[in-house]
């Protein structure tokens, strides 16, 4: 798999017309298979796709040939393809009487439903429970999880120009395309970059600039707008695997692609990650991605989940398929990992975001750094929540507590309110407020908390409205002001309230 010629991507134009007629599209998919067998797909498990392609229509032909990955009729595949053109190309091999694919297309709709394509190796599109069980070196994966996810939270401005660094299959090089002049991709992998060629020709999108080499060394001191990356940040001992192993000891390659981005970054630009990262016995882990900050940017860190050593273990050889190996090899493989994690004290493996922004203040010696941990469900695309929240640091760093007092807020779209108590007791325990949009938060609030949120609409400055809630609850005007601030800064800081000026006169 990791050896093959790939094919070539001059005439992708024609192959694609040839998958759009047939509707080999992600609707076209939806619509021909069913909601069950569409998401049967994504875990990997075929036979449900596999009964409702019998049909002999061209786009159950090309299901079966390019995502199911069967050999099809020839002639079946004549009235699908260009065929000739596919076979001297290199997207199909062809036997006497019947055609097999040389490597996965999926389809794939962009976010403003774009009909794309990623091209990656056979039998590797990812997000199964059982991992793609490839143990090949080179093997370059398809579409996942992972990459949706960092998809997802990569704020979408248009720049100038952007770096995808470990590009794979090109995914994240075919979303910046659509609002960067410039995209430059790298992979360690050559085969990656041949990959990300094929995905991109095959989606109708501008070539990208592509280069071999390992983390920023193929752009030297060049400068960006705009990073991604989805590293291979797997902590295993050795680099066996290129597409998940990063070769260097611990969580150093995470560290290492996050502490050089500062230096890659154009003022303004944001850079944004896929990570894991150890926990160390004796040390927290917050402190630990903390000093992977790199100076002059802000940074936005969240935690989405954590392994104990022996779950993440598993988690990986199974993905690589070294559970159906020998007993005694698959026994090897998890003590000498086990040996690893020991020897470096890591007691567990934390995953998660990792977002940065350059900018003018943190350069100047007061950064913004959040780190958090939020295992919940979030709506998805993140990117503009993402923007927001620097947004809303950039706003609370100018603000001491009189200009809290004196600014005006509006409460945030899809903001619910829940109380919390015994049945039929007199007044609530406490109060949640709940977002139903973006990173879906919740905070719990006193009456006075509520009582600001519920009117906060711009028409009145802050210290106002705590002056009618001081006189309503016979509470001392002066206390209150003095004492609610830090609760203002918190509700605005995680997005429950938003700065407004003001909508109405202000008396």
């Amino acid at each position: 798999m990791s050896t093959t010629s790939l094919p070539a991507p001059d005439r992708s134009p024609r192959l694609r017309e040839a998958l759009l007629a047939a509707a080999f599209t992600a609707d076209g998919l939806l619509d021909l298979l069913g909601a069950p067998a569409y998401a049967a797909l994504a875990r990997s498990e075929t036979v449900p796709a596999l009964r409702a392609t019998r049909g002999d229509s061209p786009l159950d032909t090309l299901v079966r040939l390019f995502l199911l990955q069967h050999p099809v009729p020839y002639e079946r595949a004549r009235a699908a393809l260009p065929l000739a053109e596919c076979v001297e190309d290199g997207w199909v091999t062809r036997t006497a009487d019947e055609v097999r694919a040389t490597v996965d297309v999926r389809p794939y709709s962009g976010p403003e439903g774009q009909d794309w394509y990623i091209v990656s190796d056979l039998g590797c599109a990812v997000g199964g429970a059982g991992g793609i069980g490839s143990r090949e070196e080179g093997v370059v994966l398809g579409v996942g999880g992972a990459s949706t996810t960092l998809a997802g939270i990569t704020v979408r401005t248009p720049v100038a120009s952007a770096l995808d660094v470990g590009t794979g299959s090109g995914i994240q090089a075919l979303h910046a395309s659509q609002h960067a002049t410039r995209v430059t991709a790298t992979d360690l992998n050559p085969r990656a970059l041949d990959f990300t060629r094929l995905t991109l020709a095959l989606s109708g999108v501008p070539a990208a600039d592509l280069r071999q080499g390992s983390l920023y060394e193929p752009v030297g001191t060049e400068t960006y707008d705009l990073i991604v990356s989805n590293p291979p940040f797997v902590i295993s001992p050795g680099a066996r695997l290129t597409y998940r192993d990063g070769g260097m000891g611990g969580d150093d390659l995470c560290r290492t692609l996050v502490q050089q981005a500062g230096d890659r970054l154009n003022e303004g630009g944001y850079a944004h990650f896929l990570a894991n990262w150890q926990h160390i016995e004796g040390e927290e882990w917050q402190s630990r991605l903390s000093s992977w900050v790199p100076r002059g940017c802000d940074a936005w860190i969240v935690q989405r989940e954590v392994q104990d050593v022996t779950q993440y273990v598993e988690l990986w050889l199974r993905d690589s398929g070294d559970h159906r190996t020998d007993p005694a090899e698959y026994a090897a493989r998890y003590d000498a990992w086990l040996d690893e994690f020991e020897a470096r004290k890591t007691k567990g493996v934390g995953f998660g975001w990792i977002t940065l922004r350059k900018s003018g203040a943190a350069a100047a010696g007061n950064p913004s750094v959040v780190i958090e941990e939020w295992p919940h469900a979030v709506e998805q695309p993140l990117g503009t929540a993402v923007q927001a929240h620097f947004d809303r640091q950039d706003y609370l760093r100018e603000q001491d507590d009189a200009a809290l007092l004196a600014g005006h807020f509006t409460l945030a779209a899809e903001v619910v309110q829940e109380q919390v108590g015994l049945p039929g007791a007199e007044d609530p325990e406490h109060v949640v407020l709940r977002q139903n949009r973006g990173m879906r938060r919740a905070t719990k609030v006193d009456a006075v908390g509520a009582g600001f949120a519920g009117v906060c609409d711009g028409t009145l400055p802050a210290g106002r409205i705590l002056d009618a809630i001081a006189q309503l609850m016979n509470e001392d005007p002066v206390l209150l002001r003095d004492r609610t601030p830090q609760a203002i800064r918190l509700l605005v800081e995680e997005g429950f309230l938003e700065p407004a000026p003001p909508v109405g006169p202000v008396g």
